[in-house]
């Protein structure tokens, strides 16, 4: 499980990266200044997440039962956060019109919120 957790972190960092970059000299002249922003958000969000799991798969007192969830909330959350906010803001550059996706943004969200949920109760609980 480790072995998993650390490269999709690693992927997932990597990848926040040449996102980054590909937004701020790519797009920045293609999409407007709010949509931008928004991108960069998602950028931003999956950069945090990429760190966590590096951290979690990290957790050599922790099985991989007590990581499993975690890992999956994150995952999944960063799949559907930053990978429908990426779409959401170069909408105006596909024929595509990913608006009907926006939905997927706060499921993805509430994805992120339960990982961190989880993990806040591994910690308080095997810390005491």
């Amino acid at each position: 499980m480790n072995r998993t957790i650390l490269g999709t972190a690693v992927f997932f960092g990597l990848l926040s990266v040449v996102l980054g970059a590909f937004g701020a000299h790519g797009l920045k002249s293609l999409i407007s200044e709010s949509s931008l922003e928004s991108y960069q958000t998602g950028v931003a969000y999956q950069m945090y997440h990429a760190l966590v799991l590096l951290w979690l798969g990290s957790m050599a007192n922790w099985t991989a039962t007590q990581k499993k969830w975690i890992y999956y909330c994150f995952t999944f959350g960063i799949l559907l956060f930053s990978f429908s906010i990426y779409l959401l803001a170069t909408n105006d550059l596909s024929s595509i019109n990913f608006t009907a996706i926006a939905f997927i943004t706060p499921l993805g969200g509430g994805f992120l919120i339960s990982g961190w949920l989880i993990m806040g109760y591994r910690v308080f609980k095997y810390l005491g």
